[in-house]
């Protein structure tokens, strides 16, 4: 790229050889590959630096400014955590502003106020515990304020809901549920 640019603006000139096996030909064409070197490393360089354009250093980096690495794991989720992670300030302490914050981090949580300084994290999406709960516990421990209590709710099927639906032992047998996949087959919410 950078080689024919050279060629391109010393031909005019008419004062150097520019053929592939003269001297001043093969300067230019050293010239044009240690620039085409150069302008790929920054345009790495350049991409790595903005956290909306962040692939892999750039990312790593990032993360590593936090105590606890976001629950994320392909690019657009890291940049994503990273970015609600830097967001957080003293006025991020709403329900609202909690909860964007946690799903900026890629975790599927909502966090309810329950009064007298304690807070419900709740996981409306996932039935049971979610996947890589400890990590989640520590990041969400790490970011909601340590004056407050955090209990954290699991979904389960209750007696309830299948008296609700109409389950029979029958149809629970027919499914071949053990109990651990019974107990996570809670009905969609509405």
């Amino acid at each position: 790229m950078y080689e024919a640019y050279l060629r391109n603006l010393l031909a005019p000139l008419g004062i150097y050889d520019l053929t592939e096996h003269s001297v001043s030909g093969a300067a230019v064409c050293a010239l044009g590959a240690g620039l085409d070197a150069a302008d790929s490393r920054l345009a790495v360089i350049e991409r790595e630096s903005l956290t909306a354009t962040a692939e892999d250093e750039g990312l790593t980096r990032r993360e590593t400014l936090f105590a606890r690495r976001p629950a994320a794991f392909t690019a657009a989720d890291r940049r994503a955590a990273i970015a609600a992670l830097l967001q957080i300030d003293g006025d991020s302490l709403t329900p609202s502003a909690i909860d964007a914050t946690l799903r900026g981090c890629g975790i599927k949580a909502r966090a309810i106020e329950m009064g007298d300084g304690q807070l419900r994290v709740i996981f409306p999406e996932v039935a049971g515990e979610p996947e890589g709960f400890d990590q989640i516990r520590r990041i969400i421990l790490d970011i909601l304020p340590c004056h407050l209590g955090v209990e954290f709710y699991f979904r389960y099927l209750t007696w309830q809901e299948c008296e609700d639906a109409g389950y029979t032992w029958a149809q629970v047998e027919a499914a071949e549920h053990t109990w651990e996949t019974f107990q996570l087959a809670v009905p969609p919410e509405e």
